[in-house]
């Protein structure tokens, strides 16, 4: 299957701070930006973050609200169960776990980085595949999962804590101009549970070891849609130049902080061909 292969191969949305819990409902255009329209006043009204405290049904159905009615504006459903994430994700003291790399390469030019190259090391990711019509609702509905997953949807029955970068992988369709439909979302299990991971009760969520992998990486700024990733693909093809060192039907975009931020940092992952 194509996807597990490029899983294999690279890896890799989002989320940061508090905004982890936002991840979903704001994307642009149904986007993780849009669904995650939850600005940072709203959370910081309920959530004192040295000091959380439970928030009251109030404050617990008018947060559930205004995802619900975010999302409502570009066709994606938060259901009533989301609630409890939702919440639980609000009031974390918010520790963000890096997923571990080791840099290879630096190209810079006027001082400017123009990308990076890296080596992920071997590691257990949790990933959910969703085919909705958009880009954007393939994401978010498959990270609405593994957000529950996250909070304690798991044997373990625990919040399991945050990594980042979420990580979002692409398949190119034969025209190359456009995605196919089924996008992989993919969550990093932090260290404690690297060795064992807890079992989702979703069946719809896998849990999967992949490989050590080798990427190039560009840092853009803003909104995640397919016209702005397909942008950012061609501007990296266009630095790199004419080469058959690296994939050209699986990309992967990697998100790192709240959607609330306007200029939020987000990658664009080319992967090296193996030898």
């Amino acid at each position: 299957m194509q996807h597990s292969q490029g899983l294999d191969q690279e890896l890799g949305s989002i989320v940061g701070e508090e905004g982890f819990a936002l991840l979903l409902l704001r994307m642009a255009r149904i986007t993780f930006e849009d669904l995650a329209a939850m600005d940072d006043e709203l959370l910081d009204e309920n959530v004192a973050e040295d000091n959380p405290e439970p928030m009251n049904e109030e404050e617990e159905e008018r947060l559930l609200a205004h995802w619900q009615a975010v999302a409502s504006t570009h066709h994606v459903v938060v259901p009533q169960e989301m609630a409890a994430p939702i919440q639980q994700m609000a009031r974390q003291t918010q520790e963000r776990q890096p997923v571990p790399f080791v840099p290879l390469s630096c190209h810079e030019k006027n001082k400017e980085i123009l990308y990076e190259e890296r080596v992920y090391p071997a590691g257990k990711w949790a990933y959910v595949i969703k085919g909705e019509d958009l880009y954007e609702q393939s994401i978010s509905m498959a990270f609405m999962k593994l957000m529950r997953y996250i909070c304690n949807e798991n044997s373990a029955g625990r919040y399991l804590g945050m990594t980042v970068p979420i990580l979002n992988e692409i398949q190119m369709a034969k025209d190359e101009k456009s995605f196919v439909r089924d996008v992989l979302t993919a969550y990093y299990l932090p260290a404690e549970f690297q060795d064992k991971p807890p079992e989702p009760t979703d069946p719809d969520i896998q849990i999967v070891q992949r490989e050590t992998v080798r990427v190039i990486t560009r840092v853009f700024y803003g909104t995640t849609t397919e016209e702005t990733i397909m942008r950012q693909i061609s501007l990296l093809w266009e630095l790199l130049g004419s080469t058959d060192d690296f994939l050209r039907e699986t990309y992967m975009v990697a998100v790192y902080e709240n959607p609330g931020v306007p200029r939020r940092r987000n990658e664009i992952w080319f992967i090296r061909r193996e030898p």
